[in-house]
């Protein structure tokens, strides 16, 4: 007997243009197979690309590197003939009696013949939707099985027009599939429009009886007391008997330790009809104070484990099926005193500060491993949304996993764009898609991938756009909210006064987060669709501090500069690609970047705005070479993005309720708007989020140069003092400040006092600032930031000298290997010979997250009173708890 579950088919593929290969279907997988990677087949990249494979082969350069993008062929000259390609593979398989066996492709770009063992089966269009073939019937008899699947392009490429454009001519939009492809502002075409077996293809044994798509909710009543797991799913009688079957459904949470506690286990007993398909509800699991799952920043992300398993009589298990679920209930509704959407979760508002994502990687080159960096660098920098941009993908379920794990709550779109669906120039696709009901049996069978993740926040129409009227109003009516999750603020009816007689929420389709028509509609930008998003260019940081710089309540994209380090510019490009732009001064005195051909086909966005900011590199003084440039960028990107979400922070819930910048990241090797790379190394941009998107925060405001303390969380902090030092170039400190005893309120931002330094009798033209937040009971540092700032109208160049200078400190460690552990020992002394200065410096201690992040100052908490006496060995302590991982 095989064994039941799934196996996925994730490598020994191999590959080849359709073209090339002069047989059918039926002879590759019958008399004519391919033995190996010989002309013209080649390995495969599955799950993948057919450019990804061809790149994989060295069959055409990296699209990434430098121009190479432009010595590929583009599919609108070449035809789709050119990469319409062939996989193959082989699987090993021997099923028993009443064991079925079903052949799995979560998603093909955008069509495919499939032929398994001389059969052929149709994979219909369409890039999100899942196909499931029963091949019982087909396999062959000694469990070697031979596949092949002829994949065909998206019907309408389309063309790109030699000034490029947002999604070239647009002609993309009439399929269902990602519209990124014939390129934006922000990325070059891909070639190929991501032609492929994209996600993952797999095997999956199951007896009499298999297990489909169950739907997980959760109720909360007595203020999150009282909480009952709604849990339905579809069952499938494959025999040609009536079964008798047990339907199990286990609860399980763990400890640390890995220790696993049963929170439930129930057993249901019924009988299926042969070849029946029937929905199964189980009776309501209840739980009483169970962990809540709370985003990032709010709380722990508290995860139990579902797992419903059928027996069926005569046979033993059927199929099973687990998933991850987190008690959470999201509310949204317009705020009335600033216009933007207010989000809470588990009845507690959070204040919005995320970003925009458009995917992992251009080539749809995705791997778990990827994604859980890609989810945790959001995490780090203390980030609470990714919105999921409506012209790249429906993310994955691994993207949703470690969304889950980390805290980081999903907008998802549907695939509408305003610029490729009846917004952009030219005018095109007003309609929508060619095929509105393949765009809703996409969207629904999505909706089923992704539902039970408890990390999805909302279902959004498009980017910039609403969907056409006929998919607008068929997402909203099957989108709509069970009563349950209407936010108290719109209905006034609290959850225990609902009727019984309501259905499930199990029975919608998905009834638990709301469905807004487009990403400017409903809460967001001005509310009714204008363009109120962005800017996306270079500001001065005290621009995000004024009252005029944004007038709605909830900006869903505000970008800026973003340039990499050096070392990314120079393994991304030859060495025409490191010269540094010209500096070009203009008759009104700003200046004007001139940047090298290969910058600007990788979309480089400049540090000034000719009429609007001066350029913010020259500040430091004019760079000399690659080096030069992309340190002081780094310095610019910094304090750009930490200005812009402490300038939202200063104002909210007085003015915002949220912010997403556009964008976190680039799927390829772009210049503009991320805050890591595509070689996911990290600019001073991901800093400058990290150190102002804190949960407790203290802040200067650049434009009233009030010292801010931002709460987020939902206790009040009480006893708590400001240190306020600022030092000059000369290493002295003539500005000391300390406000003692400080309260502020649970979700607000407090001024608590002016930075009057810069007003003083001889204030030096650069300085910098160093402020603290702390627990008065014993010094345990909450909240640090550090600022380096210029008198009005000046600049950073006296800085310059100081590049070569070094910190006094000597660090010398030794490290141990204790079988599968490593220890580290380290001394850190000061070689400074000047007395030290007038600082509480001396009395702070700073305290770990317990967890898996990086030392955080944003989760620091107050150390036991007894701590100065263990100061010594803390270090070492925060060391070890350091690199004495799991992992």
């Amino acid at each position: 007997m095989a064994e039941i579950g799934k196996t996925v088919l994730d490598s020994g593929w191999l590959a080849a243009r359709s073209t090339e290969v002069h047989l059918s279907g039926t002879q590759l997988t019958t008399t004519h197979s391919p033995t190996g990677p010989n002309k013209p087949w080649m390995e495969a990249a599955v799950p993948g690309t057919v450019l990804g494979t061809l790149v994989k082969n060295k069959v055409v350069p990296d699209p990434f590197y430098g121009l190479e993008n432009e010595a590929i062929i583009d599919i609108a000259d070449s035809g789709r003939e050119y990469y319409t390609f062939w996989f193959f593979t082989t699987f090993q398989c021997k099923l028993s009696a009443n064991q079925h066996l079903d052949l799995n492709f979560r998603g093909i770009n955008y069509s495919a013949e499939l032929y398994l063992n001389g059969n052929k089966k149709i994979l219909p269009k369409g890039m999100f939707r899942r196909h499931s073939l029963d091949v019982t019937d087909i396999l062959h008899p000694d469990g070697q099985n031979f596949l092949a699947v002829l994949v065909y392009p998206p019907d309408h490429p389309g063309t790109i027009p030699p000034e490029g454009g947002q999604g070239g001519d647009h002609e993309i939009g009439k399929d269902v599939t990602t519209q990124y492809v014939e390129g934006w502002d922000w990325m070059t075409p891909i070639r190929d429009r991501n032609t492929g077996i994209w996600d993952e293809v797999s095997i999956s044994i199951t007896g009499p009886v298999k297990i489909i798509d169950p739907h997980l909710v959760s109720t909360f009543y007595d203020d999150y007391k009282r909480i009952y797991l709604h849990t339905t799913t579809e069952l499938e009688n494959k025999s040609s008997s009536v079964v008798e079957c047990d339907l199990n459904i286990q609860v399980t949470s763990e400890l640390e330790g890995g220790v696993c506690i049963v929170e439930h286990l129930q057993t249901q007993h019924l009988s299926i009809p042969s070849g029946n398909r029937v929905q199964h509800a189980f009776p309501q699991l209840f739980f009483y104070k169970p962990n809540l799952w709370w985003p990032n920043g709010m709380g722990k992300q508290a995860l139990y484990n579902v797992t419903i398993t059928v027996d069926v009589k005569g046979y033993g298990e059927s199929d099973s099926w687990s998933h991850m679920h987190g008690f959470r209930k999201i509310e949204s509704y317009i705020d009335s005193a600033t216009g933007g959407r207010l989000f809470k979760v588990n009845g507690q508002p959070i204040f919005i500060r995320g970003g925009n994502w458009i995917l992992s990687d251009g080539l749809l080159r995705l791997s778990k491993k990827r994604y859980q960096t890609d989810i945790k660098f959001h995490a780090d920098m203390n980030f609470n949304m990714i919105r999921c941009w409506g012209g790249g993908l429906a993310e994955r379920p691994e993207f949703y996993h470690y969304c889950d794990i980390y805290g980081l709550l999903v907008w998802q779109e549907f695939w509408i764009t305003g610029d490729v669906d009846g917004r952009g120039v030219p005018v095109s696709n007003p309609n929508g898609p060619l095929d509105h009901d393949l765009f809703m049996l996409c969207a629904r069978d999505t909706v089923k991938l992704l539902r039970n993740h408890p990390s999805l926040a909302l279902w959004v129409g498009g980017n910039e756009q609403v969907p056409p009227p006929d998919i607008n109003n068929a997402l909203k009516d099957e989108l709509k909210l069970h009563p349950h999750f209407e936010s108290l603020h719109n209905t006034g009816k609290s959850a225990q006064e609902l009727p019984a007689s309501l259905k499930d929420p199990t029975d919608y389709l998905d009834g638990t987060r709301v469905y807004i028509q487009g990403s400017m509609w409903d809460g967001f930008a001005n509310g009714k669709g204008d363009f109120t998003d962005g800017p996306y260019e270079i500001q001065y940081p005290e621009s995000f501090f004024k009252d005029d710089f944004y007038n709605y309540g909830f900006n869903p994209e505000v970008g800026s500069v973003g340039v990499p380090v050096a070392a990314t510019i120079k393994a991304t490009m030859p060495l025409e690609g490191w010269k540094i732009p010209l500096f070009k001064k203009l008759p009104n005195g700003y200046i004007e970047e001139v940047p090298n051909p290969i910058w600007e086909y990788h979309k480089y966005i400049p540090y000034s705005k000719a009429g609007k900011v001066h350029n913010q590199i020259l500040l430091y003084g004019t760079p000399t070479d690659l080096n030069d440039f992309c340190l002081k960028a780094q310095l610019v990107n910094y304090i750009q993005y930490r200005a812009l979400l402490e300038g939202w922070t200063s104002r909210m819930w007085s003015k915002y309720t949220g912010v997403l910048i556009w964008k976190t990241q680039n799927p390829w090797t772009g210049l503009r708007g991320q805050f890591y790379d595509h070689l996911h190394d990290q600019t001073a941009g991901f800093y400058g989020c990290r150190s102002a998107a804190e949960p407790v925060h203290v802040q200067l405001n650049l434009a009233t140069y009030f010292i801010e303390v931002v709460n987020t969380l939902s206790e009040q902090l009480s006893d708590v003092a400001i240190e306020a030092s600022v030092w000059d170039l000369e290493g002295t400190c003539p500005y000391y400040v300390v406000h003692e005893k400080l309260s502020v309120p649970s979700k607000k931002t407090v001024p608590i006092f002016e930075m009057k330094y810069p007003k003083s009798k001889n204030p030096k033209p650069v300085y910098f600032l160093l402020l603290k937040l702390y627990k008065m009971s014993d010094y345990g540092v909450i909240s640090r930031n550090f600022y380096w700032l210029h008198l009005p109208g000046g600049d950073y160049k006296l800085l310059e000298p100081y590049r070569e200078k070094r910190v006094p400190l000597k660090i010398t460690s030794n490290t141990f290997i204790k079988g599968s552990t490593y220890e580290m020992e380290m001394h850190v002394e000061n070689k400074s010979k000047k007395p030290d200065s007038k600082s509480l410096t001396c009395k702070n201690n700073f305290v770990t997250r317990i967890g898996d992040g990086d030392f955080d100052m944003a989760s620091l908490g107050p150390v036991n009173s007894a701590a100065e006496k263990k100061q010594e060995a803390s270090l070492f302590q925060r060391i070890y708890r350091r690199f004495f991982r799991g992992k």
